[in-house]
């Protein structure tokens, strides 16, 4: 379009004032006056703008450049601006467009006006609306009295701001701020609201701060008016090319007529989670410059209860409610053959009200030699040698060290058709305890090792067949576990009989006996995949069996495992356990999937039988059955719309987990959305029993593109009554 310009210019013009140079193209340039006059098809170029318009007059005296009709102004690849009329001062550096257009490309928002004014790096607007939809009936819209854009950071602010819906008003703003860049700003959040009949009127406002590019911090004030208030923070940073991390904490305090109402074990709730990844630790830390990879990760948890999740946001469901909570500090050195690393994991109960007695593993050693051959590959050898230091408050304290070293000679034979091999397995577990907490009976365990010796032989063999259509592979392997040599004294001598016995595994006094006999015992396990042409799988069938020459229970548990692609829309997974002691099933799992380009529906269903006597049995919470039913379905009508649903439910204890349906409303500059949700949450009373609230929530998601952005919380949370 430019070398167009170029070729029927009659006339080009440049002009100077002061060190700004005005460079005029136009079809007709006449000079009256002080005035120079362009016409038809102006183009005008100043610094950085290149501007459009049908008629242009400049004015030399007073440095005025007003151009008429068809306007545009481009600066850069950023935004343009539009109108009937503007006018430059070159001298004042001042601008004014009357009506005023900006479009913004990156982030497609528009914003119009009756009159904008510019000046530097600021451009000033009244009474205008902006939206990010299409100028002609836009779907929401922002009217405002005022606002203010800086061009160089490209933050926009409004004042006065109304919130419309097609031409329904739905909200009200006395400020509004937003950036119209994609780096990251400080300023404040999308705000989140909420009506419970318990908890009264919900209100987060989350406020974002981005003073550097390698940290963020992020605060998330809450009210609830009749609950409580309270604080939750993110805190973001990346100090490495190889490592980064957060530090999350949160605090809440109830209201005294809640607190006391609801029988809550605490009244002020909180907890922090620190995260730290680091690749190269040992090179960045120390200074060396080591071969291998070294690597450092920490996810340090601690809450004094389970409502301190419950309150972290009003999405109750995205809100993960674990009954115990892992800390763990991990740190390895890996190079060639070797392995080393320590490992600290801190474990909390928060169904219970002290964790005094709970065992953690304060820290584990490790050292691995990796497997390496001899013999031309025939014979394979490697090394685990881990101690577990674990400890507690309150009880018995204990450290186990594993000694694992596996020998194996192997070969092949009948060209390559089966493989078999011998393995040697060497075993030695090492035991120290004490314990001296006067408060609390401590078990009186003697010190003790526990070594051992197996052998297993091993064959097997892998057919593959292919047709015209699929290609089938079959897999055969047996195993045969022999019994070798051991030897034990203390711990290991004394509680033998007694752990061994399977009635007894759930016994107290049995925690630390983690030795399981090696049986006289075969094992068969006969594997077969089905492929289509292009390779991708059909069915993938397993069944293995155990074989024991040991015992009076010949035949261990039979499991099947099935994954069958019936259709190129629905799948089939199955995995079963049969106990032939029992007769009955231990562990059933099927799970039907559905998937169609815009369906998607997914049913399973667990059931297990632990077998255990509830008679007998002194723990209430334990049931011999599970029974649990877990469902979801996506259908995505088109472009615009989608619904969702999931129901989850437990079958032994009769109790509905959690439910939800909604839809979805997509369009290009905004989201609507609404899901009815039932949950059942856990919360700690002041008995220090865990229980449960059940709540019914109505979700409602409006994303406003690209002001709003899409994220998991919901804008607007409305609780039901029970």
């Amino acid at each position: 379009m430019h070398k167009l310009f170029f070729l029927i210019f009659i006339l080009i013009s440049t002009f100077l004032y002061a060190n700004d140079k005005i460079q005029i193209y136009a079809q007709s340039l006449e000079n009256e006056g002080d005035n120079v006059v362009a016409d038809g098809g102006v183009n005008v170029v100043y610094k950085k703008y290149i501007l459009n318009a049908k008629k242009a007059i400049y004015n030399r005296k007073t440095g005025d450049l007003e151009l008429y009709d068809n306007i545009r102004v481009v600066t850069g690849e950023h935004y343009k601006i539009l109108g009937r009329y503007a006018k430059l001062n070159i001298k004042q550096k001042e601008k004014l467009f009357r009506p005023f257009y900006m479009y913004e490309n990156e982030t497609k928002v528009w914003l119009s006006a009756k009159e904008g004014t510019s000046k530097d790096k600021l451009i000033n607007v009244e009474n205008g609306i902006i939206s990010g939809c299409n100028p002609i009936d836009p779907l929401w819209k922002m009217e405002f009295t005022s606002s203010d854009y800086d061009t160089e950071s490209k933050w926009i602010n409004i004042y006065n701001a109304r919130l419309y819906l097609e031409d329904i008003p739905v909200f009200y703003l006395p400020y509004f701020g937003y950036s119209l860049d994609t780096k990251r700003k400080t300023g404040l959040l999308v705000p989140s609201f909420g009506y419970s009949g318990d908890e009264g009127i919900y209100y987060e406002q989350p406020l974002y701060i981005a003073p550097q590019n390698w940290w963020d911090l992020e605060l998330r004030p809450q009210i609830r008016t009749n609950r409580g208030k309270g604080i939750y923070e993110t805190f973001r940073f990346v100090d490495s090319a190889t490592s980064e991390g957060s530090f999350k904490a949160g605090y809440f305090r109830e209201n005294e007529d809640y607190f006391l109402d609801k029988n809550l074990q605490n009244q002020k709730h909180y907890g922090f989670n620190f995260r730290y990844d680091n690749n190269d630790f040992i090179n960045q830390w120390l200074g060396t410059n080591l071969e291998g990879q070294a690597g450092f990760y920490t996810d340090i948890n601690y809450m004094n209860d389970v409502d301190y999740i419950n309150l972290s946001s009003n999405d109750t469901l995205n809100n993960v409610t674990a009954t115990q909570v892992l800390s763990r500090i991990n740190a390895f050195y890996n190079k060639d053959q070797h392995y080393i690393g320590t490992y600290f994991k801190y474990y909390q109960d928060l169904t219970k009200a002290t964790n005094d007695d709970t065992a953690q593993k304060l820290p584990t050693l490790q050292y691995h030699y990796y497997m390496d051959t001899f013999l031309e590959d025939h014979l394979l050898y490697s090394l685990d040698v881990k101690s577990n230091n674990i400890q507690r408050r309150i009880g018995t304290k204990v450290l186990q060290t594993d000694v694992n070293l596996p020998v194996t000679l192997q070969t092949s034979l009948f060209d390559e058709y089966l493989n078999v091999s011998y393995k040697a397995n060497l075993y030695l577990q090492d035991s120290v305890f004490s314990g001296d907490d006067v408060n609390v009976p401590v078990v009186d365990y003697n010190d003790g090792y526990y070594f051992r010796n197996y052998h297993t032989l091993s064959a097997s063999t892998q057919l593959t067949k292919a047709y015209e259509e699929y290609s089938h592979v079959v897999s055969l392997g047996i195993s045969y576990n022999r019994e070798g040599s051991d030897s034990k004294n203390g711990f290991y001598e004394d509680m033998y009989e007694f752990c061994s016995n399977p009635d007894n595994v759930n016994d107290s006094k049995c925690e630390f006996y983690n030795i399981s006999d090696i049986k006289d015992e075969a094992k068969i396990d006969f594997i077969q995949y089905l492929y289509d042409s292009s390779l991708e799988q059909i069915l993938y069938h397993r069944l293995s069996q155990n074989i024991s020459y040991s015992t009076q229970d010949r035949y261990g548990e039979l499991e099947n495992e099935l994954d069958y692609k019936v259709f190129s829309f629905l799948s089939l997974y199955n995995n079963m356990f049969y106990n032939y002691d029992k007769g009955l099933f231990s562990k059933v799992f099927n799970q039907v999937r559905f998937h169609f380009p815009s369906l998607n529906i997914s049913l399973s269903h667990l059931y297990k039988d632990s077998f255990i006597d509830e008679n007998t049995t002194t723990s209430t919470s334990l049931s011999r059955y599970t029974s649990y039913i877990t469902s979801s379905a996506e259908y995505i009508y088109n472009n615009h719309y989608s619904f969702s649903g999931a129901y989850n439910y437990d079958i032994e204890y009769k109790n509905l987990k959690s439910a939800q349906i909604g839809f979805m409303y997509k369009q290009r500059c905004w989201d609507f959305g609404i899901k009815y949700i039932e949950n059942n949450r856990p919360i700690l009373t002041q008995d220090g029993l865990e229980s449960s609230i059940y709540d019914k929530y109505i979700y409602v998601t409006i994303v406003l593109k690209p002001i709003m952005r899409p994220h998991n919380s919901s804008f607007l949370t409305f609780k039901l009554p029970d």
